[in-house]
């Protein structure tokens, strides 16, 4: 589908988070009905939208108040950081109080807000306003019996406003049955914004809802806001979808053979982590080895802590070896620690927000999540919980969580997150023997081959030292009777190392017997052989001297002398 090629144009408000749920601000040139009781936040909504636009957009403003005067809105917003007085002297902003006498609109039996456009549009062309607010239009009709004549008049007030081009908020008290008292602000209104203040709990949370917004999509659900000293803050402040990056750089989690686990190289940056276990299993060890992992590198970490403070966990993690003070020295590390039950659920999100957005960290730490279940529900807790690891995600900042369980099934938390974690560390404690000895295994890694096995963790005044569990004929034996069975392990294999010893010394020496009499063999051999050749050399002297006699005697008798052979005239016998 094309995207609309004339958008409805939008005046941002400047109000932390609301322009996110409107898509761009409030319809410009259009009144917006602010609605809700009384302490809501109306009056500083409203002010606050005229105070950003003049500060922040360069549009002037003008405030018609029909109750409070320029004196006490200048007071209730010092309180909020905003210089009232400063901006009326500067042109940018004009305050306007409006009293309505009763006695004479009974007098005359006539109402008519001719006068009041009048005065408006005066209050208006005197600074060149662009923003305007109405507050609050009750009390303009009240006392008023004709409920006709009131309809009548506040549709020719808002039709006039949306005439003269200003974008413009009304403010309206909450009635009986419906938005609004008069029952009929909120159909001739182009935006409806309601405010809510409730108490649940003995906590009380203020939530805004835009009920209706002709021409523009916008946020349905119920946000809940805040009111502090930097003015208001509507929750989430994170996108309403799920665009952020996913990178593919890792992050050391401070323990090598954990890094390992983890395809070698630890957790993906902007990811989130979580380690759950029971009381005492090392989740606040696990999490500021990470931190000290990052400080190393150089990067800034914050600290969430909601059951110690930063001093009791500085002095417990130096007994694990770990000491985080230098870090916090240098600036790299920053703790913020308060108790979840002090404020409810939307100023502690607030208050993490305004930390991130002041410390901008690469690394946060929440230690523990569960604390937030007290003020809170479950369902109210995991919102919030999404909303944090949203904006974080989007942050590219890495999350670390830890989260205590309560002995239930290993897969789920007590806080229900788990779908919203990219990593899951659990750490067991495991009794047998006597002992209570603690286990680390990774249910889950998103993104990474991991490692299926359970590793027994120890924490020593090194740090952790994650070793191999060992599984025996009788399960996994961990703590003094492993090294029980490690002792009787080593007895065995130095026994069967003897053994095999004993069987090559006894080698050794057949060989050696072996050797000699081969040795023995190969002399006698060699006498033989010497003893035949030397016959052999006598047999042939022998033989040659035997010869050398036949031819000796042979010459003798001149058997085959030419010259005798000659003077016979032949050869003859010597007998005849």
């Amino acid at each position: 589908m094309n995207p609309n090629p004339n958008p409805l144009p939008k005046a941002p408000t400047g109000i932390l988070g609301l322009d996110d749920i409107t898509g761009g601000g409030l319809p410009r040139g259009r009144p917006t009905l602010v609605c809700g009781g009384p302490g809501c936040g109306k009056t500083l909504l409203a002010m606050e939208f005229l105070v950003r636009g003049a500060t922040c957009y360069d549009e002037p403003g003008v405030f018609m108040a029909f109750e409070e005067g320029e004196l006490e809105l200048s007071q209730n917003l010092a309180s909020l950081g905003f210089d009232l007085e400063q901006l009326v002297r500067e042109g940018r902003l004009l305050v306007d109080r409006v009293e309505i006498d009763r006695s004479e609109m009974e007098a005359c039996g006539e109402f008519d807000l001719e006068a009041l456009f009048i005065r408006i549009g005066h209050a208006l062309d005197r600074i060149g306003a662009k923003r305007l607010v109405l507050d609050t239009i009750e009390i303009l009709f009240a006392g008023l019996p004709n409920p006709s004549l009131v309809r009548a008049e506040l549709h020719r007030l808002l039709r006039w406003l949306k005439d003269r081009g200003v974008t413009a908020i009304v403010t309206g008290e909450r009635g009986d049955g419906g938005l609004t008292r008069q029952g009929i602000e909120e159909y001739v209104s182009d935006c409806v914004i309601a405010l809510d203040h409730r108490v649940s709990n003995l906590v009380a949370t203020r939530r805004l809802r835009v009920v209706k917004y002709r021409g523009s999509t916008h946020g349905t659900n119920e946000y809940p806001f805040i009111i502090d000293e930097d003015g208001i803050a509507v929750l989430p402040i994170t996108a309403l979808g799920l665009a952020h990056e996913a990178a593919t750089e890792r992050v050391s989690s401070g323990i090598p053979r954990l890094d390992a686990m983890l395809a070698g190289d630890g957790f993906y940056r902007g990811s989130s982590v979580l380690v759950s276990g029971t009381a005492g299993t090392g989740k606040t060890t696990l999490a500021a080895h990470f931190a000290d992992a990052a400080c190393r590198r150089g990067e800034r970490v914050l600290f969430f802590a909601f059951e110690e403070s930063p001093q009791q966990i500085q002095r417990n993690l130096r007994a694990a070896g770990i000491d985080l003070a230098p870090w916090v020295q240098q600036g790299l590390l920053q703790f913020q620690a308060r108790r979840p039950t002090f404020q409810g659920l939307e100023m502690h999100l607030a208050a993490m927000h305004k930390a991130i957005v002041r410390f901008q960290p690469h690394s946060v730490v929440v230690d523990p999540l569960n604390s937030f279940i007290t003020p809170g529900n479950e369902a109210e807790v995991k919102a919030m919980l999404m909303r944090l690891v949203d904006h974080l995600k989007t942050l590219q900042v890495t999350a670390f969580f830890t989260s205590l369980t309560t002995g239930g099934p290993v897969d789920q938390t007590d806080t229900a997150i788990s779908s919203l974690i990219d990593t899951w560390l659990l750490l067991l404690a495991v009794e047998a023997g006597g002992e209570r000895n603690r286990t680390l295994g990774i249910l889950k890694s998103r993104g990474m081959h991991h490692s299926n096995q359970t590793r027994e963790f120890l924490i020593t005044d090194q740090g952790v030292v994650l070793r191999d569990v060992y599984v025996g004929p009788g399960g996994v034996l961990t703590g003094s009777a492993r090294l029980t069975r490690e002792a009787e392990e080593e007895a065995a294999r130095l026994a069967r190392q003897q053994e095999i010893e004993r069987h090559q010394r006894d080698l050794e020496r057949q060989r050696a017997r072996l050797e000699a009499k081969i040795t023995e063999l190969r002399d006698e051999f060699a006498a033989r052989e010497a003893d035949t050749l030397a016959l052999i050399v006598r047999e042939q002297a022998r033989e040659k001297v035997l010869c050398r006699g036949r031819d000796a005697m042979a010459r003798s008798r001149k058997a085959d002398d030419p010259a005798a052979v000659n003077a016979t005239g032949g050869t003859h016998d010597l007998a005849s």
